[in-house]
C-alpha cells in the first residue's frame, strides 16, 4: 500500500469516528470552538441539520481574524492549484445562497487588480488566461475599461488590471453575527466569553469539552481557531503548521459613494461597503524591526493607543489617495491588526485529528471565502459520517511544504 493510499484509509478510519453517535433525543452534541465567520458557518449549518450546538470563544463573535479581514469573496489567481480555485469557486457560488436566505451585507460588483513593472503585470495576464480556462469570466481590461468601471480612479493611462466580475465583499462582523442568529434560531448556544481549555476522553471517545466557565458534554469538538497556536496540539494531539502574519485593515467613516468594485492596487486593496464606509488593506505587513517585533508579541488584535492606530490608517489613506483622490477627505474611524490564519502550504485544514477522531479541525486562509461552503461540508462529515473526496487535499494528515503564492 503506498503512503497516499494509506493515509485516505487513515482518515476514513478518522471520519468513521465521526458519524453519527446520537444521545437519547437523538442529537449529535457538537461544540464548536471559535465564533469567526468560519465556526459560525459551521455552526449555523450543523444547527439547520439538526445537531445540538455549542459555539464557544475566548473573547466574542468576530473579534480576531474575522474582524481584521478585507473580507474580499473571490477564486482569483492566487487560489492554486486548481482544486483549491474549485473549492473557492464553490464559496462565491454559496455565498450567493446564504446571501439570499439569510441577508447578509455583500456588495458584488467585481474586482480590478493590477501590479508595479512590466514582468509582474505580464505573469498576470497569463494568470488570468489560466483562469479562464478553469471556468472564471475574467479578463484584462486597459485604461479606458478601467476608468468607465470606476470613474473616482486616477491611474495612468498605460494601465491594464485584471476585471474579475464575480468577486464580491462583504461586512465580516455582521455576516457571523447572522450566521450565528440563524443558527441559534434553530437552537444553537453562543457562549462568550469561554475558552476552551481541553476534552475529556472515555474509551476513546470524546466525552466533554472543559472550558473556562466549565464543561459541556459533546460527541464531537470542531477546532475553527483560527491563527490561535494552541488548540490542534493541546486538544486535537496534532501538529498543524503555520506562518500566520499579521495585517492592518483600516477603516473609514461612512462617506458619498467612491468606489463600485473591489480595488487591489500597488501597495493598497479597497473596498466600500453599503453603509458607506471605505475598508483598507495591506498584504506587505509590519516592518521587521525590533520596536514592531515586540509591540507584535503576543498577537494583539488592536494597537496600543489610538494615536499609533491613526497613524497607520493616515498612511494607509495616502496610499489610497493616490489611485482614488476623493478619499484625501476621508475621516479615520478604526484600525485593526487581523493575523491570518495561513497553513504551511496555504490550504485549508479540514477533517478528523487521528489522534483524537472525535476533533474535527476547521482552520484556514481564505475562510471568508470558503466559510459557506466549509460550512456545508463539514456538517456533511460530522452528521453523516460522509467522507467527502474534494476535502481530501486538506486532510490534517497530509505533509505541509512551505508555499507561497501570494
Amino acid at each position: 500500500m503506498d503512503r497516499r493510499t494509506l493515509l485516505k484509509s487513515l482518515v476514513a478510519a478518522a471520519l468513521g469516528g465521526c458519524g453519527p453517535r446520537l444521545t437519547e433525543t437523538n442529537q449529535l452534541r457538537v461544540v464548536v470552538a471559535g465564533a469567526g465567520i468560519v465556526g459560525a458557518s459551521i455552526a449555523y449549518h450543523l444547527a439547520r441539520a439538526g445537531a445540538s450546538v455549542t459555539v464557544i470563544d475566548k473573547q466574542g463573535p468576530a473579534t480576531h481574524a474575522s474582524r481584521g479581514t478585507f473580507a474580499w469573496i473571490n477564486a482569483t489567481w492566487a487560489k492554486q492549484p486548481r482544486h483549491y480555485h474549485a473549492l473557492s469557486q464553490d464559496g462565491v457560488v454559496n455565498w450567493r445562497d446564504l446571501q439570499e436566505s439569510l441577508q447578509l451585507p455583500v456588495r458584488w460588483g467585481g474586482s480590478l487588480e493590477w501590479f508595479d513593472g512590466d514582468e509582474r503585470q505580464e505573469l498576470l495576464a497569463a494568470q488570468i488566461a489560466e483562469q479562464v480556462e478553469w471556468g472564471e469570466p475574467a479578463r484584462m481590461v486597459d485604461a479606458s475599461e478601467i476608468a468607465a468601471l470606476e470613474p473616482g480612479l486616477t491611474i495612468d493611462p498605460g494601465v491594464s488590471a485584471a476585471y474579475s466580475p464575480n468577486d464580491g465583499a462583504v461586512d465580516p462582523i455582521i455576516a457571523t453575527q447572522s450566521l450565528l442568529g440563524a443558527a441559534e434560531r434553530f437552537g444553537a448556544t453562543v457562549s462568550y466569553p469561554c475558552e476552551l481549555l481541553d476534552v475529556s476522553m472515555s474509551g476513546g471517545r470524546l466525552a466533554s469539552v472543559e472550558t473556562s466557565i466549565g464543561s459541556i458534554r459533546a460527541d464531537r469538538l470542531v477546532l475553527a481557531t483560527g491563527a490561535a497556536p494552541g488548540p490542534p496540539g493541546v486538544v486535537a494531539g496534532i501538529d498543524v503548521p503555520q506562518r500566520s502574519t499579521p495585517g492592518i485593515i483600516a477603516l473609514t467613516r461612512p462617506m458619498p459613494r467612491l468606489l463600485n468594485r473591489i480595488v487591489v492596487a500597488p501597495g493598497i486593496h479597497m473596498h466600500q461597503r453599503d453603509d458607506g464606509r471605505v475598508v483598507l488593506g495591506e498584504q506587505d505587513g509590519a516592518p521587521e524591526n525590533e520596536a514592531h517585533a515586540l509591540r507584535l508579541e503576543g498577537r494583539p488584535n488592536d494597537f496600543p493607543d489610538e494615536i499609533i492606530a491613526r497613524q497607520h490608517g493616515d498612511r494607509m489613506l495616502d496610499i489610497a489617495a493616490r489611485f482614488v483622490p476623493d478619499i484625501g477627505g476621508a475621516e479615520f474611524e478604526a484600525a485593526y491588526i487581523g493575523w491570518r490564519p495561513l497553513p504551511l502550504d496555504g490550504h485549508p485544514v479540514l477533517g478528523a485529528s487521528l489522534a483524537r477522531p472525535d476533533v474535527y479541525l476547521a482552520i484556514m486562509h481564505s475562510g471568508v471565502s470558503l466559510a459557506p461552503i466549509v460550512g456545508q461540508l463539514v456538517a456533511r462529515e460530522l452528521i453523516e459520517g460522509a467522507v467527502i473526496e474534494g476535502l481530501e487535499p486538506y486532510r490534517p494528515t497530509r505533509t505541509f511544504e512551505r508555499v507561497e503564492r501570494y
